[in-house]
């Protein structure tokens, strides 16, 4: 399998040309009645020996650190995250297989983190603001060597824990003011998705990747405090707060649309499956709410997705033009 990354390093190359390519691409894309930037593409699986690579990494690594755990759970850690970089460099840098470099980076930030965190008698908010700074900067020394898409979120889901963790250490009232300091995160994480997707409105090179797993970490960041606030889970739904989390569900599709990334739609679902069942229950279709909602939600998502170019097209033309440049061209 290869990618559009692969046919620019191609041309860069002198196999193919620059035209040719772009034919190539067009066509591809006329016949499937699509575009590039819609498709949200990005390298997860080459083949199977993907696959067959993350289950043995998987079990060398969990039995490692089973293993050195009763030794140390410090040396547990560290050991997992030593072996995940040292693997990286035969499977990322040598073989260039994506999935194996998705699992080989989660398991070397969080293996940091967590070999930080068992430094720590208690982990309370010290140590997971140690813990965060040393995964962030683990995560960026793993960026400089590697270059995995994935590794930018990892690094700025750090940061966010490192931040917010450090304002609760020094502020401890912080902690009741939790959902918006996580908010204020998500925020910010999306200015940075944001940033990466402008720089590649196309979405042909590496970066676009990146953009797609910051706006994967920006949209539960995001959405979470902002649910949670409503008391969705609180038990103390009502009528009007189900109607608000409808709307702001519409709000956040809009956005989705707008800025041709599906992450907010998909991590705000479950709130929306949650808030349409409950109302429906209050209304004396208790059990049968689920399936209702299911249905309801599962036909409207197939829906958008089949009318996505259009729908995309005239919600962006009704934008400023400062804002139309900075998303994917509507076509």
């Amino acid at each position: 399998m290869y990618t559009d990354e692969d046919l620019a390093q191609a041309v860069k190359k002198g196999i193919f040309s620059a035209d040719s390519v772009e034919a190539f691409r067009s066509d591809y894309l006329d016949r499937h009645n699509t575009h590039t930037a819609d498709e949200e593409n990005f390298r997860l699986v080459g083949s199977f020996n993907d696959i067959f690579v993350v289950i043995a990494v998987g079990l060398l690594l969990l039995s490692l650190g089973w293993a050195t755990y009763a030794v140390s759970p410090f040396l547990s850690a560290a050991s997992v995250a030593l072996v995940s970089w040292g693997l990286a460099e035969f499977f990322v840098l040598n073989r260039k297989m994506a999935l194996p470099a998705i699992a080989l980076l989660v398991s070397f930030v969080g293996a940091v983190f967590a070999a930080v965190v068992t430094l720590f008698a208690f982990p309370g908010e010290n140590a997971l603001t140690m813990a965060g700074l040393a995964a962030t900067m683990a995560a960026w020394l793993h960026w400089k060597r590697f270059r995995v898409p994935i590794t930018v979120a990892a690094g700025a889901s750090a940061l966010v824990v490192f931040v917010v963790s450090l304002i609760i250490s020094v502020f401890p009232v912080a902690k009741d003011y939790l959902v918006y300091l996580l908010f204020i995160g998500g925020v910010a994480v999306f200015s940075l998705a944001m940033h990466w997707d402008s720089s590649d409105l196309q979405r042909v090179s590496g970066k676009s990747d990146v953009a797609f797993w910051l706006h994967l970490v920006s949209a539960p960041l995001i959405v979470h405090p902002i649910f949670t606030g409503l008391g969705i889970f609180e038990g103390n739904e009502s009528t009007l707060g189900l109607v608000s989390i409808i709307l702001l569900y519409l709000f956040l599709t809009f956005v989705s649309v707008v800025i041709d990334r599906r992450a907010f739609m998909v991590s705000a679902l479950v709130y929306v499956l949650v808030a349409l069942t409950e109302l429906l229950d209050d209304y004396g279709l208790a059990g049968d709410g689920f399936a209702y909602v299911g249905v309801l939600i599962g036909f409207s998502l197939l829906l958008l997705s089949g009318f996505w170019h259009k729908a995309r097209l005239q919600l962006v033309r009704l934008l400023p033009q400062s804002i139309q440049i900075k998303v994917p061209a509507a076509k």
